[in-house]
């Protein structure tokens, strides 16, 4: 098994920051717009743009959930043992809201088509964006793409995409790995 490196911790930070002002050039103040983080990497993105958002930036009030779409999969019961929920927490409303979804890699948009479906549990928004650190192109098997990404890359189905983040894995960075 070998890894290269596609991110390191400088080109992290330096993405992190462009997503961010691209939010703001969207979403201005936030008054109307909610960050949903999906479970269970997703939100380590969402953590992290929240906080620059709220530090680096200054925006006020931001709004930030996590969703988990466990039981919204479609291949929810084609494992071998059984998935392991994790939690929810949206403490807003979603009705009437612009909703930017934050996940750390797009392969093949079924996690997205999930969390369109889960989320309709809390009501209908105005409008939903998504966001992602990592678009892994020619893998999709659903017609999602992202409104921003992070960077996109070329990979092969017999590769992984393993972002890792320095609260949770010690270090920010992105590897390639091969299988």
């Amino acid at each position: 098994m070998s890894q290269k490196v596609l991110l390191n911790a400088k080109e992290v930070n330096i993405i992190l920051h462009r997503l961010a002002c691209q939010l703001i050039e969207k979403h201005n103040n936030f008054s109307n717009t909610v960050l949903i983080g999906l479970q269970p990497r997703g939100v380590f993105l969402a953590d992290r743009l929240a906080k620059i958002l709220t530090d680096d930036y200054k925006i006020k009030n931001i709004q930030l959930g996590y969703l988990d779409i466990t039981f919204y999969r479609d291949d929810f019961r084609r494992g071998e043992k059984p998935l392991e929920a994790n939690s929810t927490k949206i403490n807003f409303i979603v009705e009437n809201k612009n909703i930017v979804f934050i996940d750390d890699v797009l392969y093949t948009g079924r996690s997205i088509r999930a969390a369109l479906t889960a989320i309709q549990s809390f009501g209908r928004p105005d409008e939903i964006e998504l966001l992602t650190l990592i678009d892994r192109r020619f893998s999709r098997h659903l017609p999602i793409q992202p409104d921003y990404r992070g960077r996109q890359v070329d990979v092969i189905n017999n590769e992984k995409v393993k972002v890792n983040w320095k609260e949770y894995d010690k270090e920010d960075s992105v590897y390639l790995i091969d299988k």
